[in-house]
């Protein structure tokens, strides 16, 4: 197991999956111009464990690492944000993930364009596609996950192995009383080329909240809208649907339905926001939110992801959450995001910078 200590309040919530090393560039353009890379760390189930930790979501993340410096790195960055890591296991034959970011806007040859990205994956034989039902015999593992009201897969997980795919099976079918299980199609196309992505179906649908994008579900199975993909899985008791006018429809199993537009920012950095919404949503269930503030709370979290150069972002005090969850309708239309702050009707006015003073003659 990792060596890093968990947090200490017992996990309500439990993200397993894999996550990888990053690796980013110093400057835009094909990697034969990149100067340098920047090591992170990124991967979805992890993010998500980040944000709910930030949220106030007591939370372990479960994988296999590498018996590397991005495996301690890992583990280190996470526990360093309050994630339990304390049954991450450390595979002494596996290397830890690793992915490269290439961005575009140099200008030069081969370049992706102004404003486009693509991630290089190298996980092939991954520490983490080693994850398998054997886990479940894990006592680290085994305490995490009978003790939690709230385990998080992703669709990443079964397409990295048989293993990976046997484990995802494992898991939904260990159902208990009050635990929910939360999915996110997290759709990886290159990935599913290897795999048979037909087993996708019975996995979402076996889900208690199951989280996806409009476009995302269009490409894996041909539907994107929100009814279409109520009907294609009808056992979730909510179905949560991201499409692209930056709307988001919750679905529930008795016909109910919650539409909330996400707010207006100024984006830094788009990536993690997904994962931050997801954060959000799942806080605001456990929490025992309504519908829409349960919505809501996800935009926040997205905001705050958006507006940060990095995969995590932060949100306002607990006064600001609360004044903006129960903003009406138009005052949340009004409301606007920026690096250096928020802007709405329901919050005060910020106070300008005071004058330079004058110089005394």
């Amino acid at each position: 197991m990792a060596d890093q200590g968990g947090a200490a309040a017992a996990a309500r919530a439990v993200c397993l999956g894999e996550s990888m090393a990053v690796l980013l560039p110093d400057r835009p353009g094909p990697f034969e111009a990149v100067g340098a890379f920047r090591p992170s760390v990124g991967g979805a189930e992890s993010n998500v464990a980040a944000a709910l930790a930030a949220l106030g979501v007591p939370t372990a993340w479960i994988s296999r690492i590498g018996a590397d410096g991005f495996g301690r790195r890992l583990t280190g960055d996470l526990a360093a944000a309050g994630v339990d890591v304390s049954a991450v296991a450390v595979d002494p034959h596996r290397p830890t993930g690793v992915y490269l970011k290439e961005t575009g806007g140099s200008g030069l040859p081969h370049d992706l364009g102004p404003g486009r990205s693509r991630l290089h994956y190298y996980r092939t034989g991954s520490a983490a596609s080693a994850l398998s039902p054997a886990l479940l015999d894990d006592p680290a593992a085994a305490a995490l996950l009978d003790a939690a009201p709230l385990l998080h897969l992703t669709g990443i997980t079964p397409a990295l192995s048989d293993d990976c795919l046997a484990l995802v099976r494992a898991l939904l079918a260990r159902r208990r009383p009050g635990r929910l299980v939360s999915f996110d199609l997290n759709w990886r196309p290159a990935l599913w080329r290897r795999r048979d992505p037909a087993v996708l179906p019975e996995l979402l649908d076996a889900a208690d909240v199951l989280l996806l994008g409009a476009d995302e579900a269009q490409d894996a199975f041909g539907a994107g809208d929100p009814q279409a993909l109520r009907r294609r899985f009808p056992s979730p008791a909510t179905l949560v649907v991201k499409d692209s006018g930056h709307l988001v429809t919750a679905l529930d199993r008795d016909g109910r339905s919650v539409t909330e537009p996400a707010l207006r920012v100024e984006v830094v950095e788009p990536t993690g926001a997904g994962d931050a919404f997801a954060a959000g949503y799942l806080a605001g269930t456990l929490r025992g939110l309504d519908q829409r503030s349960r919505l809501r709370l996800g935009h926040l979290a997205a905001a705050g992801a958006l507006t940060a150069p990095t995969d995590h972002g932060t949100l306002p005090d607990a006064r600001t959450v609360a004044a903006l969850l129960a903003a009406d309708e138009r005052d949340w239309a009004a409301t606007r995001v920026r690096a250096s702050g928020i802007d709405s009707p329901v919050l005060p006015a910020p106070v300008p910078p005071a004058p330079d003073p004058v110089p005394a003659r």
